[in-house]
């Protein structure tokens, strides 16, 4: 069951710092994302504070300035209760605002200065992507991976928050099971170092039980699998379920998608060929997520082909296919065959220009030859997707005869289920078929049959 956020929106105020080195195009894309990331968690972005500056303030990220402008923005926006509120500016259609959002992964002490100095709640990029991962995971393996990552990331930020609650004074030992002059920060801190080893031996655990399930997975369907790799609202569920006929969840937010799904191709081939839907990726994705995310992500590496899905409609593709490509090194999964699909070819110009996306089409291969640009909402796409998919797999398959006694029936299902039939006859000591396959798989079914 998909978690569901609160049907009426609380507010949010979004703060970012420009560097020299950043574009303002790459910066309105950063701060559009944060603005989705915000969604995806209940929030609607209601303003949002920018400030170029060389650097960020060591001391809370934002410049002196920057800071007085949001805090006196938080000081005269309307609370529950005002009946006449003074504002500097309008914001349509809140009465309120909950949360500050920083477009950067900030400091412990930078946090902790700007929530005094705003006078509101603060949450980094990163702790958002965190609680969107937390909200999402369904697998225990994945719930294991996100609390690994929450905690590493909270870890450095106990002491700040204790100061914050005040001075901590020291305890000697006892039944609480804290240590002679160990300070509760210090407790919470060991508290954490233990929660995370018992969760990487669960994971440890985890990871054995999945190798071994894919690895009876693969001993049964050959090496013929695919796995869609991309931006997260790239469009990777919605294909999944078009060229799989199945039921996986699709929802228009961003990590709608933790835990992997495998399928099978629809309708299946020779060989039958698994589709596994993985993680989305993110500009800035936690360091600590890619890693406790790299045995979902694994998929990829198993993978005979990656389908690399890329939405066509949004401006800033480009700089979202670097993305993908820089998380797929990192996992060591460059070298592993790829096809560029653009996807939602069809909401180009905002949808019903057939010309402009006809154009926007024939420049995607001239730019990026041998992709392919589709809608998975057109089933003349999908099918075209479908058969380059097979071609793929079938490129390598060989044709040879196999001699199956009438003493060996019951391995005629698995003859059609992993060959390409083309041809039977039946004589007098059984029949004999003409058929295409995978040489191990031939392998395999001559080993069967000697051994009946």
């Amino acid at each position: 069951m998909q978690t569901e956020v609160n049907e009426k929106p609380r507010y949010a105020i979004v703060a970012a710092v420009q560097l020299p080195n950043v574009s303002d195009a790459e910066f309105a894309s950063s701060l559009a994302e944060l603005s989705d990331l915000a969604k995806t968690l209940g929030y609607k972005v209601t303003r949002t504070f920018t400030q170029k500056r060389s650097g960020f303030d060591k001391a809370a990220y934002l410049g002196t300035g920057k800071r007085e402008e949001i805090r006196e923005f938080v000081a005269s926006e309307p609370k529950h209760g005002d009946s006449n509120p003074v504002r500097p500016e309008p914001v349509e259609g809140s009465d309120h605002f909950d949360i500050l959002f920083v477009d950067h992964e900030i400091s412990p002490m930078q946090a902790r200065n700007l929530e005094k100095e705003v006078g509101c709640e603060v949450m980094d990029r990163t702790m958002v992507i965190l609680e969107i991962f937390h909200r999402n995971a369904r697998s225990p393996a994945a719930r294991a991976q996100v609390e690994i990552a929450r905690l590493g990331y909270m870890a450095p930020r106990l002491r700040e928050q204790a100061k914050l609650a005040g001075p901590q004074g020291r305890q000697r030992s006892g039944t609480g099971g804290r240590g002679a002059g160990e300070s509760h920060t210090e407790l919470d801190k060991r508290k954490i170092r233990d929660r995370i080893a018992e969760l990487q031996k669960e994971i440890a655990a985890m990871e054995v039980e999945r190798k071994t399930q894919r690895a009876r997975r693969q001993d049964r369907q050959g090496g013929a699998n695919v796995a869609l790799v991309g931006y997260t609202n790239a469009g990777k569920s919605t294909l999944m379920r078009a060229l799989t006929g199945s039921d996986v969840f699709v929802a228009n937010k961003l990590f709608a998608t933790l835990d992997t799904t495998v399928r099978a191709l629809h309708p299946e081939s020779v060989p039958r060929v698994l589709v596994s839907d993985t993680v989305g990726f993110i500009k800035n994705l936690p360091h600590g997520l890619v890693a406790s995310f790299k045995s979902t992500l694994e998929e990829a590496l198993d993978a005979s082909l990656l389908l690399h899905v890329i939405d066509a409609s949004d401006p800033g593709f480009e700089r979202q296919l670097q993305v993908t490509d820089a998380v797929l090194a990192e996992i060591e999964a460059q070298d592993v065959p790829r096809l560029r699909i653009f996807n939602k070819i069809d909401q180009v110009n905002g949808g019903g220009d057939a010309v402009a996306q006809e154009e926007c089409a024939a420049a995607l291969r001239a730019m990026y030859p041998g992709c392919i640009v589709i809608s998975a909402k057109r089933p003349q796409d999908i099918a075209r997707l479908h058969q380059t998919i097979v071609a793929f797999f079938q490129r390598d398959l060989v044709e040879a005869e196999l001699f199956l006694p009438w003493t060996a029936q019951q391995l005629r299902g698995e003859i059609f289920a992993r060959c390409e039939v083309l041809a039977e006859r039946a004589e007098e000591e059984g029949a004999f078929f003409r058929v295409r396959s995978e040489q191990a798989a031939l392998d395999s079914l001559h080993e069967q049959i000697s051994l009946v």
